[in-house]
C-alpha cells in the first residue's frame, strides 16, 4: 500500500510518499516547494492573491505526481498559513475544486501532536527534551521524553510572522533585537515557567532551520540520509552570532544558505538562543523527521 502525507507550511508545502510494510513505511519519494503562502499575512491577515495561487498551482503538481505513483491513501493538512488567514477555508475549496485533495486544517496542538510522533519515529529523543519546530507562521514547543509528551503548544512566532512584526532594519538592529525579546518574554512566560519543574537539558531542533544550521556547520554531512544527529552547541552559538549580525547581501553569499531562508534564518536564530538561554539547554539535536513524517506514523 503506498501513503501519502501534504504538509501546507506558511513557507513550504511538503509531498513525501511512502510505501506501507507491515508495521513501517519507506520512503520513495519527496519533494518541497518554496510558496512563501503567508507572504504579507500580518498585514490584512489574508492570504495574497500571488501566494494563494502558488500554493494552487503546487497542488497541482502534487496531484499529478500522486497518480503517477499510484498513492491509495492521501493525508493533507494545512498550518498556521492557511489557519490563521480569513480566506484559509476559501483556499482550502479551490485545492479541493480543482485538484481532489481534501485538506484538513489542523489546530496547533494537532500540529505539535503529529510533530511529536515524527520525532519519535525518527530516534532523536534521549531523556527529557524540548522539541521545537519553527515555521513560517507558528512555532510549536513540545517538553517530552520517550514514552510520552508533556506539554505542548503553538504559538503565533513563525520566522516570517516575526519578520514581517519586528525587522526593517539591515543587519537586525539592538532595538529590534530588544523589540523581539520583549515579544518572547510576553509570549513564552508559560513554557519558561512549565520548563522550571521539567528541566529539560535537551533541545531537538525539528527539521527546517535546524537542518540549515547542520549544513552551515557541517558541510559534508550528508543531510538527505540522516535521521537525526547532534549540532554541537558552541558551534551552534558561533554561526548564529554570525548569522544575526550579517548584513542580506552577506547571507546570500553564504554556502549551504538557501534562498528561502537566507532571511527567515535570522529570526530562527533569535528563537532558538532565547530558548537556550533562558532555559539553560546543554545540547542541541537535529531531526529531520517533522511533521510529515508524523502523519505517515499515525498513516
Amino acid at each position: 500500500m503506498r501513503i501519502a502525507a501534504i504538509d501546507l507550511g506558511s513557507n513550504t508545502f511538503h509531498l513525501i510518499i511512502a510505501e506501507k510494510k507491515s508495521a513501517h513505511f519507506e520512503v520513495i519519494f519527496k519533494i518541497n516547494k518554496p510558496i512563501k503562502l503567508s507572504e504579507d499575512i500580518t498585514k490584512n491577515n489574508t492570504i495574497i492573491p500571488a501566494a494563494f495561487y502558488r500554493g494552487i498551482n503546487c497542488l497541482k503538481e502534487f496531484k499529478t505526481i500522486l497518480e503517477e505513483y499510484n498513492v491509495d491513501i492521501i493525508k493533507a493538512v494545512a498550518t498556521s498559513g492557511v489557519r490563521s488567514a480569513s480566506n484559509g477555508e476559501e483556499f482550502v475549496n479551490t485545492v479541493r475544486d480543482l485538484t481532489g485533495i481534501e485538506i484538513e486544517i489542523i489546530s496547533g496542538e494537532e500540529e505539535a501532536t503529529l510533530i511529536y510522533a515524527g520525532i519519535k519515529a525518527s530516534g532523536a529523543i534521549r531523556g527529557k527534551s524540548l522539541i521545537i519546530d519553527i515555521g513560517g507562521g507558528s512555532t510549536e514547543f513540545i517538553f517530552c521524553d520517550k514514552n510520552k509528551a508533556y506539554w505542548k503548544k503553538s504559538f503565533d512566532i513563525g520566522a516570517a510572522r516575526l519578520m514581517q512584526k519586528f525587522w526593517n532594519s539591515d543587519p537586525l538592529s539592538d532595538l529590534e533585537k530588544k523589540n523581539l525579546k520583549e515579544h518572547l518574554d510576553n509570549t513564552l512566560k508559560e513554557l519558561i515557567e512549565f520548563n522550571k519543574n521539567f528541566g529539560a537539558p535537551h533541545l531537538i531542533g525539528s527539521a527546517g532551520a535546524f537542518e540549515t544550521f547542520n549544513e552551515m556547520i557541517y558541510p559534508s554531512s550528508q543531510i538527505e540520509h540522516i535521521k537525526s544527529t547532534d549540532i554541537n552547541i558552541n558551534q551552534y552559538r558561533e554561526l548564529s552570532n554570525l548569522l544575526v549580525h550579517s548584513t542580506h547581501k552577506e547571507r546570500l553569499q553564504m554556502p549551504n544558505l538557501i534562498p528561502l531562508r537566507v532571511d527567515m534564518i535570522v529570526m530562527a536564530c533569535v528563537l532558538t538562543d532565547y530558548i537556550i538561554n533562558n532555559l539553560n539547554i546543554q545540547e542541541i539535536k537535529l531531526s529531520t523527521y517533522d511533521l510529515k513524517y508524523g502523519i505517515l506514523s499515525q498513516l
